[in-house]
């Protein structure tokens, strides 16, 4: 007979910061619940006296924030899928493949992935001006794939030193070629390392906020950190809305999480502890 487990410090420590963190997700969902009038009361209510729905109706009919929400998924969708694509075959050379030079191309993608946005900022809206993309999703498509490939990379690539050599070397001798050994023995091994590296890049994506602001101006392209940001006018700020629309938005990456929150879990203990 097993005996039960004793509540200690460890526990209460991790109900403390579990309680921290999600603070301000309850307080965000019960402001986007509550009246214009109960949002500004002095005291703050803790909970809403009434529920209501209108902030969400005025998201979603004042301010359009529909079409926000589809082109954040357009962008972050795409980008997340180009980003893989290139981090699997570019994280399996690295890992497996005689290449010139790897240290120096693993420290270059480091610094690639350290390298403060804002610095780019204004060289990319120089650049996507002169090809004619500003104001368009591929603009924006683009600019997320240089920025988070780096990143993906090392993650995949780390994942792959993982997998058994002979698993490949078993299907090169059955006349394998090497895109179809990381098509077919590969990423079924690596799938862990491929959805952290999914969910990663599509949060990053999703949350991006300078970048999107610098390069959609059209209110047709803007993406959901933008179009929240620009909600309402220098006289009134419509918090109960924001906290609505910002409810709404992270519904994507909470489902994430919670339907592959094991494979990124195994994915980031994998590379966390392979060089």
């Amino acid at each position: 007979m097993t005996r039960p487990a004793r509540f200690g410090w460890p526990h209460a420590a991790a109900l403390l910061i579990a309680a921290f963190v999600a603070a301000p997700l309850y307080w965000m969902f019960a402001g986007s619940v509550k009246s214009r009038s109960e949002i500004s009361a002095n005291p703050p209510t803790l909970w809403p006296r009434k529920l209501t729905g209108e902030n969400y109706g005025q998201a979603f009919g004042r301010y359009d924030f529909g079409t926000y929400l589809a082109n954040s998924v357009i962008v972050a969708v795409l980008a997340t899928v180009l980003v893989l694509g290139l981090a699997v075959f570019a994280g399996y050379a690295l890992a497996r493949l005689p290449v010139r030079g790897k240290s120096p191309i693993m420290v270059a993608l480091l610094m690639i992935s350290l390298f403060p946005t804002i610095a780019l900022a204004a060289p990319l809206y120089l650049l996507m001006r002169e090809v004619g993309w500003l104001n368009s999703y591929q603009g924006l498509i683009v600019v997320y794939v240089a920025l988070n490939v780096p990143f993906a990379i090392w993650i995949l690539r780390n994942y792959f030193l993982g997998i058994p050599k002979e698993m490949e070397e078993v299907a090169w001798m059955d006349g394998a070629s090497p895109v179809r050994t990381v098509v077919s023995v590969i990423l079924p091994q690596a799938r862990p390392g491929v959805f952290t590296a999914g969910v990663f890049t599509f949060t990053a994506c999703w949350t991006e906020f300078l970048i999107a602001v610098t390069l959609d101006s059209a209110d047709a392209f803007r993406t959901v950190p933008v179009g929240m940001a620009l909600f309402g006018d220098q006289y009134d700020v419509p918090y109960g809305t924001i906290f609505a629309a910002a409810t709404v938005s992270i519904l994507p990456i909470a489902l994430l999480v919670l339907v592959f929150r094991k494979a990124v879990v195994s994915g980031l203990t994998s590379g966390a502890v392979k060089g």
